[in-house]
């Protein structure tokens, strides 16, 4: 059963082009198991209709407190076991770090006996100027959770601080507040991503991964209460808030890291590593020649392998299984070999699986039971699949 089982949660929403996450971050805690009910602020309606939040909620929008029952933030504020402001302009944090109510959104704010947790998002100068820093300032001092933005391009073409968490690490926060954390103490390493293997300067030897279902495992970790170091390859992902990020590029240097890190009583190898690497590198650009080009190739370190020789006492230890043929069979033979605890299988044969999707379809096969074999599930809940497995274990 999800953390958030029947927990109630008041999601506000203010005037930010951000809004339209929010609709997703309100699913997300839905499917979760909480009870949601929104608020907003009146420019709500210029980026998000209140059609679509009602529809989702099944509840009318508080978005007026001059309507029928004008103490409705009241009863709200005694509701809600959390209050979720995101995202949150500068406007609004200006009103709730200096106790301004002309609406709907602050009411609730002012009225609400719950912790409060809000997602800041504004423009880089709006975000960086001393005024904003200050209200922050306000908010952490009277217990308001502020949780960080993230940088990147904005809605104005700028780049730099600003952007609204992501639905996805909003609701690992949320995850996180609730508790209990059954990971807490725990040192999680994952690894992610592809490696690299260069031929010369420009050239390399790499393969389809995203990284995306090792940076899913790392947010779930993470929400499970565990310190997660997560030793990624070469991807176009951000590391979710309070990760800490190890990354590589080649095979060896993901060897060092992993290894470096231990002893770590968690390890989940889900990138995919090269298995092979040129035996030689060129110092500069291997020009065009006629006739064909052999390049000789070396194996490379076997993590998990290494790993497992040496797994002390106590730790769980993870591989990862893509498999195009005989898939339960290899991944069997893998989990006996190389001393693990359990295995993920992915088979390429699956629609939806795999490299490059947001979603994927896994058997896990252990020591302890039979495989067993999941739906196809978007990869975060893939991942607390994965998850649940570990914890029998814990």
């Amino acid at each position: 059963m999800s953390i958030l089982q029947g927990k109630k949660i008041i999601l506000g929403l203010t005037g930010s082009i951000a809004a339209y996450k929010s609709v997703f971050l309100l699913r997300l805690l839905q499917k979760a198991g909480a009870e949601v009910r929104v608020c907003t602020t009146p420019s709500v309606s210029e980026f998000v209709g209140e059609l679509t939040l009602s529809g989702l909620t099944g509840e009318k929008v508080f978005s007026g407190i001059w309507e029928e029952n004008w103490s409705e933030h009241v009863e709200w504020g005694n509701w809600a076991d959390l209050f979720i402001v995101a995202p949150l302009t500068a406007n609004t944090l200006a009103k709730m770090a200096h106790g301004l109510c002309d609406n709907a959104l602050t009411a609730v704010y002012l009225a609400a006996r719950c912790p409060v947790m809000v997602a800041p998002a504004m423009d880089v100068d709006m975000y960086r100027h001393p005024r904003t820093q200050a209200n922050i300032k306000i908010l952490s001092q009277d217990g308001v959770q502020v949780l960080p933005t993230g940088s990147g391009y904005l809605a104005s073409g700028l780049q730099g601080p600003g952007r609204m968490m992501e639905p996805e690490e909003i609701l690992t926060q949320v995850e996180q507040f609730f508790g209990p954390q059954p990971l807490q103490g725990k040192k999680v390493l994952i690894s992610a991503g592809p490696t690299r293997e260069a031929i010369d300067p420009v050239r390399f030897i790499s393969n389809r991964s995203t990284g995306k279902m090792g940076y899913a495992l790392a947010e779930e970790a993470q929400a499970l209460g565990a310190e997660v170091v997560l030793v990624s390859g070469p991807t176009s992902l951000a590391p979710p808030a309070g990760v800490n990020l190890l990354a590589v590029e080649s095979a060896q240097q993901m060897f060092e890291a992993v290894v470096g890190e231990q002893p770590t009583d968690i390890v989940i190898m889900a990138a995919a590593v090269a298995d092979y690497t040129p035996a030689e590198v060129a110092d500069e650009k291997i020009k065009k020649k006629e006739g064909d080009m052999a390049i000789p190739l070396q194996r490379t370190q076997d993590i998990l392998r290494y790993l497992g020789g040496k797994k002390p006492a106590g730790q769980i230890l993870v591989g990862f299984a893509m498999e195009t043929q005989h898939e339960l069979e290899n991944a069997q033979k893998k989990l006996e070999a190389k001393n693990l605890d359990f295995v993920v299988l992915n088979s390429l044969r699956e629609k939806g699986a795999g490299f490059g999707h947001n979603t994927n379809k896994i058997t896990l096969l252990s020591k302890q039971h039979p495989p067993q074999t999941f739906d196809l599930k978007s990869k975060r809940e893939v991942a607390k699949d994965i998850f649940s497995g570990i914890l029998t274990l814990i």
